[in-house]
């Protein structure tokens, strides 16, 4: 009887550990997906209307110091 009780909380204890597992696994996909990686240096903020110049910006730059 005590075999059966002990394979029967060792049991339980595997079913516990899976879902903690999964549940752990499912909250760190969830972390993933909300993090975007699409910004090659993103502790490097830029201040609005500070971002990389357009090919006519450029252009009007070298003509001012040009002279």
């Amino acid at each position: 009887m005590e075999t059966l009780i002990t394979l029967a909380a060792i049991a339980l204890l595997i079913v516990l550990g899976i879902r903690l597992i999964h549940r752990l696994n499912a909250q760190h996909d969830a972390r993933i997906a909300a993090h975007h990686f699409g910004d090659p240096f993103p502790a490097i903020r830029r201040p609005p209307g500070h971002g990389h110049p357009t090919a006519k910006e450029q252009a009007d730059r070298r003509k001012v110091t040009d002279t």
